[in-house]
């Protein structure tokens, strides 16, 4: 019986060859970063932000793939005020290829519907597991950023995403439920395995102070107990022209660009995509450090 471990060896070699045969002299383009979103309790804004942080980055010339891996909840799409008409199940009964259940969204975006077939992604054969594989990296390959919007808490699917990722962005509220809840599943993540980068999002702060300060409630508890950094990447206001846009079923970013969460999450994406990711050293990164951490949690 063929080794997971193997296949996946020769395909990244395979795919290594490839490029080093092209010969240009051209350094190569530096690959995806693979983003995971998630909060530690439903109803924070948590997909409200992946979409517009999405769109942000797009907005800056970079290539974006949102991927719903929201099993329970998935609910981009309507945000984005259309319906998917393929999803992941689709691609793992290979009735259709990863290219063609992208779908396109607001300016463009791409949009990958997790809908039935996530709960199938856990439980593949082998064949099954590396044509998966396969059709991310033939996808990834184009892209400067994936983004997996992840369902709250931490159910093992959720798990299983933010540790393959190269990074996780939390988002949380002033709320102390949210901000516990936020807290307690950075501990899981990092007491499971060290190296998880993460990364804080305060949404529907009043202003700058109370997000800095309930950034402040994490991060030290963080530091004190975990010996863990999560830094605040920004705040959104608790601006009410979010809730318009949802609404409208249009992103707030598009609907009422002038509006000051629109501003943040600008200066959010901005400030994201001007720092380089920094992991630690020997970490696996990319689309091929996703697969094989992703092998070893899923067999």
């Amino acid at each position: 019986m063929t080794d997971q471990a193997q296949t996946l060896r020769n395909l990244v070699m395979m795919r290594e060859r490839e490029r080093a045969a092209l010969g240009s002299g051209e350094q190569p383009r530096q690959g995806a970063r693979l983003i995971t979103v998630t909060s530690g309790k439903g109803g924070v804004g948590k997909s409200n932000f992946t979409l517009n942080f999405a769109l942000a980055l797009q907005s800056m010339g970079k290539r974006v793939l949102v991927f719903d891996a929201d099993i329970g909840m998935a609910n981009i799409d309507v945000l984005m005020g259309m319906s998917a008409k393929y999803n992941l199940y689709h691609l793992l009964r290979r009735e259709k290829r990863i290219d063609e259940i992208i779908e396109r969204g607001p300016g463009s975006l791409s949009l990958i519907a997790g809908g039935s077939g996530l709960s199938d992604l856990f439980s593949l054969s082998q064949s099954d597991l590396n044509y998966f594989m396969q059709q991310i990296e033939t996808v990834a390959d184009g892209m400067d950023f994936v983004i997996f919007d992840t369902g709250a808490g931490l159910s093992q699917e959720n798990f299983n995403f933010i540790q393959s990722a190269d990074e996780c962005i939390v988002v949380t509220t002033p709320e102390p439920t949210s901000i516990t809840d936020a807290y307690a599943l950075i501990k899981v993540v990092s007491s499971r395995e060290r190296g998880t980068m993460f990364k804080l999002i305060v949404n529907r702060a009043s202003d700058e102070k109370e997000a800095a300060q309930t950034a402040d409630k994490i991060r030290v508890a963080a530091q004190k107990f975990l010996n863990v950094d999560v830094p605040l990447l920004g705040y959104i206001s608790d601006d009410s022209h979010v809730v318009q846009a949802v609404k409208k079923q249009v992103p707030f970013s598009m609907a009422f660009p002038g509006c000051a969460a629109a501003r943040e999450i600008q200066r959010i994406a901005r400030l994201y995509a001007s720092v380089p990711a920094s992991p630690e050293p020997g970490a696996l990164t990319g689309i091929k450090g996703f697969m094989q951490k992703w092998l070893r949690r899923t067999k």
